[in-house]
């Protein structure tokens, strides 16, 4: 078997496969696993720099219990009580915690006592929303319409109707929250998933209800969870050749027969799990046979990409948390700007991930005294295969992101800071093809949800996982995503639990 893509999905299928006694290698053109979970250094000191949020851990439990071992003897995770921090430049801040009584409790002080009716009422709404969805949708391989409401059973139809997929997040939100920060805030759930709350469907409010059900650090970043899953490959007899890159797969009568490397080599293979953007491979990264076995919904609107600053840093001013948002006035305006214009946003909400906090463990300290490590993101256009920004470009907007947090009281002098910069272009160098897309296609309107691709492509053989595959992105999905494509090469080829 043959893995394309050293990704949480792709380390999820070769470690499932692996543990029904394939032969498995994976191709990583990277020097390390991860994917777009990566860990970047500066003056050698470490600073995650792709997702930061990790919710649902069972997920993993799962999968290394299935290999033999305990998810604790390769990782610790530790349980955070705060789950973010807001701010905003018209004033007031708000923290919103695991204890759903706290947080009314803050919401009350913040923006009075219907405000907080309101989140208890969303909040149930949310929880909703998972239950209904969790079993017929994101733990079914292949879900449809007839499928969800097959599974869901004449109880469970109300429960469907109820769910208003037709009607934006950004709507719904507006049933439950009077005050627009709060509004704001709770819809920027969309860009978990790359979209935009204006156009994104009500259903994704169930990512409020996976937070509040916990979410925890990893002891020495989130990059020690790729590593863990490629240990517990190799402990099962897979292979990683990193500095490989897959130009193609091999077609003969009908099927995927191998895969070829730019270095010349070829790879023989009776199923390829291929954890790439899907777009990309529309695009023709895997070869004409694949693009043509993709879905036409692939080539349509992409998902949001981003601007990133990992830095080392002197703040001041704004006592930090591990995570923290950032927002503008107007909110909605960042996403017709990016989705509308194809613009980077004038004034974009940013997101503030702190990695040195007083409760860490020594190695996770600040490592100059009062500077910190510190990884922001702003959302941008998945532009990057055509706009090559300037310089001057992005110090413009770099100048509007570190406006916004003077303005919400956090002060950081980027003169001073040492920071690595990622735009579009370079996602799009890091995963070509894709535009710099991080997310697939964006899930906008409810027939989204299904024209997500399935793992099983149209082209026997190949399989496909990762972010923009169903069940879509987040660190567990794209899990559950890669065990799903497992799941479909062991029963295509016959393969034992």
């Amino acid at each position: 078997m043959i893995v394309i893509g050293a990704g949480i999905g792709g380390l999820s299928a070769a470690l499932d496969l692996a543990c029904r006694g394939a032969s498995v290698t994976v191709i990583e053109r990277s020097l390390r696993p991860g994917g777009k979970m990566r860990e970047v250094e500066i003056d050698g000191h470490p600073i995650d720099s792709g997702p930061t949020v990790f919710t649902m851990p069972w997920v993993f439990e799962a999968l290394f219990a299935e290999a033999g071992s305990a998810f604790e003897e390769h990782l610790t995770i530790r349980r955070a009580g705060l789950l973010a921090r807001h701010a905003w430049p018209c004033g007031g801040r708000l923290d919103l915690f695991e204890d759903r009584e706290r947080s009314a409790a803050a919401i009350a002080d913040f923006a009075g006592h219907s405000e907080a009716a309101g989140f208890h009422a969303f909040s149930d709404r949310a929880s909703r929303v998972f239950k209904t969805l969790d079993a017929s949708f994101i733990r079914n391989p292949r879900p449809s319409l007839i499928s969800l409401i097959a599974t869901s059973g004449l109880r469970g139809l109300g429960d469907l109707w109820r769910l208003k997929a037709f009607r934006s997040l950004w709507s719904e939100l507006g049933e439950y929250f009077r005050d627009p920060r709060l509004r704001s805030l709770f819809a920027r759930y969309a860009t978990y998933c790359g979209a935009s709350p204006l156009e994104a469907p009500a259903t994704l409010m169930l990512i409020a209800h996976v937070e509040q059900c916990g979410v925890w650090r990893i002891e020495g970043g989130m990059q020690r969870l790729a590593e863990a899953l490629a240990e517990a490959l190799f402990r099962k007899g897979g292979e990683i050749r990193y500095g490989e890159s897959a130009t193609g797969v091999e077609v003969r009568g009908g099927r995927v027969v191998a895969v070829s490397l730019a270095s010349g080599d070829r790879l023989p293979a009776d199923a390829v799990v291929a954890n790439v953007d899907a777009t990309s491979i529309a695009n023709g990264a895997l070869g004409t046979a694949a693009a043509s076995a993709m879905p036409g919904s692939t080539r349509r609107q992409r998902s949001l990409s981003a601007i990133t600053w990992s830095l080392i840093a002197e703040t001041s001013g704004f006592e930090l948390a591990h995570h923290n948002v950032f927002f503008p006035e107007d909110y909605p305006r960042e996403f017709e700007e990016i989705f509308g214009q194809g613009a980077l946003p004038n004034r974009p909400a940013v997101y503030v991930c702190a990695q040195d906090d007083v409760d860490t463990h020594a190695e996770d300290r600040s490592p100059d005294g009062g500077f910190r490590r510190l990884f922001m993101i702003t959302n941008a256009p998945a532009d990057g295969d055509r706009v090559r920004r300037s310089e001057g470009e992005i110090d413009r907007h770099q100048s509007a992101v570190f406006a916004l947090l003077n303005d919400c009281g956090l002060k950081i002098d980027p003169d001073r800071a040492r920071r690595i910069v990622t735009t579009p272009s370079d996602f799009e160098d890091r995963f070509p093809g894709s535009g710099g897309a991080l997310y697939g296609n964006p899930p906008h309107g409810w027939r989204s949800s299904f024209a997500r691709p399935s793992a099983c492509s149209r082209l026997p053989g190949l399989y496909l996982a990762g972010g923009s595959v169903h069940p879509g992105p987040g660190v567990p999905m794209v899990a559950l995503g890669g065990r799903f494509a497992a799941r479909a090469v062991a029963g295509d080829l016959g393969l034992s639990k």
